[in-house]
């Protein structure tokens, strides 16, 4: 058996956190370009950036799923987004976040949701920090992607009367 599988089912949540109306159809259209079928947005106004919208979608495909819908929706100037990937007994979890000042993140995820930072990625940032680079503040931060957790945060807040689903919860 091959454990690195993409066939292995798996689930995700994609959260737009900010659209234009006039690109909620093009999401769709790139959403479903990858899940295939007709997916079911329920747009709702974002309060956090008035004039766009929000909406929450959740998947069931092959693992590795999380990855092609963060490809399909990067790059638009008009866009916020964070797509989600259960681990699966084959294969870790995944987070992809976009802000179109900062570009896409990228994260393992382990089962309760915790950034898994692989060792190459931490030995990279120890010579970076050994050259004066950068400091081991600024290297951590970058691992773990707190600048795109800085500039998401007020959207990933729904607004009154709307649900809130949080990304991860560790107790």
């Amino acid at each position: 058996m091959n454990l690195s599988s993409p066939t292995t089912p798996t689930r995700g949540v994609l959260f737009v956190h900010s659209s234009t109306s006039a690109l909620c159809p093009h999401v769709e259209w790139a959403v479903a370009g990858v899940l295939g079928g007709t997916p079911d947005f329920s747009w709702v106004a974002q309060p956090a950036e008035p004039g766009t919208y929000r909406a929450e979608l959740s998947w069931q495909a092959r693992s590795g799923t999380a990855a092609k819908l963060a490809s399909a929706l990067r790059g638009w100037e008009q866009l916020r987004f964070e797509v989600t990937e259960e681990p699966t007994a084959s294969s870790e979890g995944a987070r992809y976040s976009y802000t179109p000042d900062l570009g896409i993140f990228h994260a393992l995820t382990g089962l309760h949701g915790d950034i898994l930072i692989p060792e190459d990625r931490i030995k990279a940032f120890r010579v970076k920090v050994a050259l004066g680079e950068i400091d081991m503040d600024t290297a951590l931060d970058g691992l773990l992607g707190v600048a795109w957790d800085a500039e998401l945060e007020p959207f990933r807040h729904a607004g009154e009367g709307a649900p809130v689903r949080w990304l991860h919860q560790v107790i």
